[in-house]
């Protein structure tokens, strides 16, 4: 695989608007852990891992939809349909697969074509190149089990990696800044003031991609099973976002105990790191961020606001959020182990 350069461009406004992922993104996830299944080599653990998946996925009865369906969708490359990994699954699986399930007939054709232009179009997805309503749910209920077979046994671990990849950039978040946690990022990224700098997938080396912010933010998502490049969305007219290789961390969850979980619960540890990561974030923000209902999340941030730890203001009909300082004292004595490796 070539690879050429991403070149994401910011504005002073996409700056104060980068986000952070609070949960894995289980459909980015899908995809790029197809292309680790479609792989070679990777030692005996992926190995074992391989075999376990498609055990899993025969078990189930969907193997022979998976390797006729899912992989030819997710070919290792340069291109694959974005409408696999659509937004809404940043609010949790449930959605996301329901999301890929109603994606318009016209999208899907659109996309299909492109893909057709980089490999062609193998037979298992005619049906889905010409809109067909069936075979557009029967996308969804695939790729609901394949998630379940390759990831459940694993989800201890990812959640675990995951979650300090994100302490770490929450952590020179508040310290630093945005701009020394963009530079903070892992080596296949470069900050250069506006431009993020990527090594990306390309059809030939000195192939180079540029995305111009231009206001909307941009939203970053540590993967677990990205491997050696960043991905992006192909659409820029979709909310954007940078999914990267998260950096693997020296303590597994079974030896590390998270003293602010210890301390306040998770939801409320996992509610004020959302704060501090995303200053003035909304009620329904936090909601959907730690994958509580609207009720218990304003419960853990009136707790939260009691003990002193966070503010709350009111605009309009939103109540807007912000760490204080004792809060952001008591994320700072809790910081992340150092990575172990980079990826």
């Amino acid at each position: 695989m070539a690879l050429g350069t991403l070149k994401i461009v910011f504005t002073p406004e996409d700056l104060a608007r980068v986000r952070i992922a609070s949960r894995p993104d289980l459909m980015w996830e899908m995809v790029l852990s197809l292309h680790l299944l479609q792989a070679r080599g990777g030692g005996t653990a992926m190995a074992a891992w391989r075999r376990q998946v498609r055990d899993n996925l025969a078990e189930i009865g969907l193997l022979p939809q998976t390797r006729n369906v899912l992989i030819p969708l997710a070919p290792p490359g340069p291109y694959f349909p974005d409408f696999l990994t659509p937004a809404e699954t940043q609010m949790g699986l449930d959605q996301g697969v329901e999301a890929l399930a109603s994606t318009p007939r016209r999208r899907i054709r659109h996309e299909l074509d492109l893909l057709q232009t980089y490999y062609g179009l193998p037979p298992g997805l005619e049906d889905l190149a010409r809109g067909d309503p069936r075979a557009i749910r029967d996308l969804g209920r695939v790729a609901a089990g394949y998630c379940q077979a390759a990831f459940a046994p694993h989800m201890q671990q990812m959640e675990h990696t995951l979650g300090q990849e994100r302490s770490a950039l929450a952590r020179h978040l508040t310290d630093d800044g945005v701009e020394q946690m963009l530079d903070q990022l892992p080596p296949m990224m470069r900050w250069r003031s506006p431009v993020l700098e990527a090594d990306y997938p390309a059809r030939a080396a000195q192939n180079s991609r540029e995305i111009h912010l231009r206001g909307r933010g941009l939203t970053l998502i540590p993967s677990y099973f990205c491997r050696i490049t960043p991905v992006a969305l192909v659409d820029q007219g979709l909310p954007p976002v940078l999914v990267y290789p998260a950096r693997r961390w020296s303590s597994s969850p079974a030896t590390v105990k998270d003293p602010l979980v210890e301390l306040l619960g998770r939801t409320r540890a996992e509610t004020l790191r959302c704060i501090m990561a995303t200053p003035g974030c909304t009620t329904t923000e936090l909601a959907r961020r730690t994958g509580a209902s609207l009720a218990n999340v304003s419960k853990h941030a009136q707790v939260l606001r009691q003990a002193g730890l966070i503010t709350s203001t009111r605009q309009a009909n939103l109540m807007l959020h912000q760490a204080t300082t004792l809060g952001a004292e008591l994320i700072r004595t809790q910081p992340p182990n150092e990575p172990r490796t980079r990826p």
